[in-house]
């Protein structure tokens, strides 16, 4: 197999696809499907000073890191990757809205909390298989949306057990899989 693809090769990339865009003033950063794919995240992605929406769904990467200085992002999608927790998350404790992780290998939360502006929690197919685990989404106060099917948690109950309980220990919740989440008064 190849080589993995670099941060700066892949911001090279992008630069040589948008000839007209300089990537440091840029909102919306796309690098997810490289060829071949990124394994790791670095200090590269330093450049991108204005991003409010960066994507690095669907390659490799197995942590997250080198995200210290994006001081403007609020969404971030890494989703189909193989990141397996929330550490190198907490720089954007006080910027991120949304966390697109869905089809990772997350089993434990720890970590989540710093997260305290989150609103939309993206994490279907996962490996959350512990409502210990799951609880510790009652510290994001602000978070309104979350998607969770595909975790073994979700997969363990039926569906209105799964809506009742979700929807109990996360009393914020506007939304859950897709679906507004319905309150008996």
């Amino acid at each position: 197999m190849s080589r993995s693809t670099t941060i700066k090769e892949a911001i090279k990339k992008w630069e040589e696809k948008h000839p007209e865009k300089d990537i440091s003033q840029t909102i919306e950063v796309g690098l997810q499907f490289q060829f071949p794919p990124i394994e790791k995240m670095d200090n590269s992605l330093g450049i991108l000073h204005k991003c409010e929406k960066l994507s690095l769904s669907t390659n490799m990467i197995e942590k997250v890191s080198g995200i210290g200085t994006l001081k403007n992002l609020k969404i971030l999608s890494l989703g189909r990757n193989y990141i397996k927790n929330f550490t190198g998350l907490e720089p954007l404790g006080d910027t991120l809205r949304e966390l697109w992780i869905s089809y990772n290998f997350v089993e434990k939360l720890k970590g989540v909390n710093c997260l305290k502006n989150l609103r939309v929690l993206y994490m279907s197919n996962n490996l959350v298989k512990e409502w210990t685990e799951f609880n510790k989404l009652q510290e994001l106060q602000n978070l309104e949306e979350l998607l969770f099917v595909g975790n073994p948690l979700y997969e363990s109950v039926d569906v209105e057990t799964w809506k009742a309980e979700a929807s109990k220990r996360l009393p914020n919740l506007r939304k859950l899989d897709g679906e507004p989440v319905v309150r008996e008064e």
